[in-house]
């Protein structure tokens, strides 16, 4: 059994290995010759190693002719001997598999003008801070050298993909395994622009439910190449299972439809649409008409408290501290902004049913100089250690949180169906679950909630924001401000009707009404495109809904 400081280690160095299957169905794509040399950078255990020999053997290479054709990477000591033992039968050296850090090897191999027909394999996917320095820093400046430039958001997955991918020669193949993060995440935005631009062709395998064990990590398979004239693009393949994979074939995958591939650095989200799709979701890009919501809003994080269970109190316990004078009311769970406003009646609801919904607020003065109640409870915090937290311990007096300001609605950061915005007239605040929304312009603010409500906002939201799995949507407030908004200028929708119809959950219901006089009538979209519009949220959305564990 696996302990569970085995699984903390194996996360912190990327150690996760791949199914057999897979590592196998990706050798079998990209060794096409007996002859290929081939570049496994990070080989862990042997996995990637072992499926080259069988496919290497397939086509015809006798055990002692393989000489230098495979080269194998490996940082651990070993798991590069679990290697070497693996592969001894089939033909495999010591000199095969180089016990080193892949940048230094690559430094090495560059120098020398080494290439490969093929690179396969499974990098490490390590946060930019859990990688050592030294390795760390080489791997920025050879990535530097190929003109990009990564942050310190970026996972060590990125530079081993980026910077393997230069040892190809003119016609090879890479095959990895790689994060679904690379569909959507910010720091992997220049990596998508330079896959696009390195390879002629890109083949995506997903799967709709998890295909390693233990972790909740989403994977798919890249396989790319770098000269391909008859499939120029992108192609992706969906997959119900590592199961289904095997009824995949390696022509099955040249008979997928390519799409063009856009050299952007867009989200790759779209790519599972159809090409009529994404060319209407561009050419509304290009519309100058439709305006992205950052022309009408100002999106922000909500309050970060540093300390959820001392700052949070429900009316009973604020009562009972003697601070209810010295709180601000906040709404802090999506599941409390059913409708398309938040109401007094709505807080008064959420306090009667005793949901925290008040937030300490003390004054912003020397401990010596507050009221003694909020002494009393901030005494009783630091006996509690609540003080210690690193949010807390960082400010200048631990127990006042800063940016308390009241917005004029609020949009959710994580959603399940659909995304909105909520009108605040309840003179509320808002934790850090729950965006805060200012207005910028003269736009009524009714009709900029009700806007929100539209298919194509919907469509666009779905390749816009973020989900790892389990079928959660996320949006950084930029994402939010980045969504292509129209905006209705005057309507006869009754705004009171469409929130009771959002509290009953009747969202068809309600995108038919605003779909009809925002997208129809007023920007003149064709019934038919409007149909459509709703189709790519509906796909997009029911894929990612649907994406369970194995």
């Amino acid at each position: 059994m696996t302990s569970k400081t085995d699984k903390i280690s194996d996360k912190l160095r990327g150690g996760y290995y791949t199914p057999a299957p897979i590592a196998q169905f990706i050798a079998d794509w990209a060794i096409r010759a007996k002859s290929d040399h081939v570049l496994e950078p990070s080989c862990g255990d042997g996995n990637f190693i072992e499926a080259a020999l069988v496919r290497l053997r397939n086509l015809g290479l006798n055990p002692g002719d393989l000489n230098g054709q495979l080269t194998g990477v490996e940082l651990i000591k070993e798991e590069a001997s679990k290697t070497l033992a693996r592969g001894k039968a089939a033909g495999l050296k010591t000199g095969n598999i180089k016990n080193q850090d892949f940048f230094s090897f690559v430094a090495a191999q560059k120098a020398e003008g080494a290439k490969y027909d093929v690179v396969i394999g499974n990098p490490p996917f390590i946060r930019y801070q859990n990688f050592p320095a030294k390795h760390r820093d080489l791997a920025i400046s050879l990535m530097n050298e190929m003109g990009l430039s990564p942050n310190k958001m970026t996972n060590i997955w990125v530079p081993f993909l980026v910077v393997a991918s230069s040892l190809l020669n003119r016609e090879g193949r890479l095959g990895m395994v790689i994060p679904a993060e690379l569909f959507q995440v910010k720091y992997a935005q220049e990596t998508r622009v330079f896959l696009s631009n390195f390879f002629e062709s890109i083949t995506i395998v997903t799967f709709k439910k998890l295909v390693f064990d233990n972790i909740q990590q989403e994977v798919v398979l890249l396989l790319c190449q770098k000269t391909d004239p008859k499939s120029s693009g992108i192609r992706t393949i969906e997959l119900e299972n590592l199961e289904a994979m095997q009824g995949l074939s390696l022509k099955g995958i040249e008979r997928t439809p390519v799409k063009k591939i856009d050299h952007s650095s867009e989200k790759w989200i779209k790519y599972f649409l159809e090409q009529d799709e994404i060319d209407l979701l561009r050419d509304i890009r290009n519309r100058e008409d439709i305006h992205l919501a950052q022309h009408y809003l100002d999106v922000d994080v909500g309050i970060v408290t540093g300390r959820n269970k001392f700052f949070m109190l429900d009316e009973q316990e604020a009562s009972a501290q003697g601070v209810q004078d010295f709180t601000q009311t906040v709404v802090s769970r999506s599941q409390h902004l059913e409708g398309i406003t938040f109401t007094r009646g709505d807080l008064a609801q959420n306090l009667d049913a005793g949901i925290t919904s008040l937030l300490f607020t003390p004054p912003d003065l020397p401990f010596e100089e507050l009221p003694a109640a909020c002494k009393r409870y901030i005494r009783y915090g630091e006996k509690e250690g609540h003080h210690k937290g690193y949010k807390c311990r960082t400010r200048k007096r631990w127990y006042v949180v800063p940016s308390l300001g009241i917005p004029d609605a609020f949009a959710l950061r994580q959603i399940n169906e659909f995304p909105k915005l909520i009108l605040n007239s309840a003179d509320a605040s808002s934790t850090d679950t729950i965006h805060r929304v200012k207005f910028l312009t003269d736009d009524s603010p009714k009709l900029l909630v009700l806007s929100f409500l539209n298919s194509l906002t919907f469509a666009f939201s779905e390749i816009t924001g973020r989900s790892y799995g389990g079928g959660v949507m996320t949006f950084e407030p930029t994402e939010i401000e980045d969504l292509p908004l129209p905006v209705l200028t005057q309507t006869a929708l009754d705004y009171d009707e469409i929130d009771r119809l959002m509290r009953q959950k009747k969202i068809r219901k309600v995108l038919d009404l605003v779909d009809a006089e925002l997208l129809v009538k007023q920007y003149g979209f064709s019934k038919k495109d409007v149909l459509r519009l709703r189709a790519v949220w509906d796909k997009l959305s029911s894929r990612r809904m649907n994406r369970k564990k194995r």
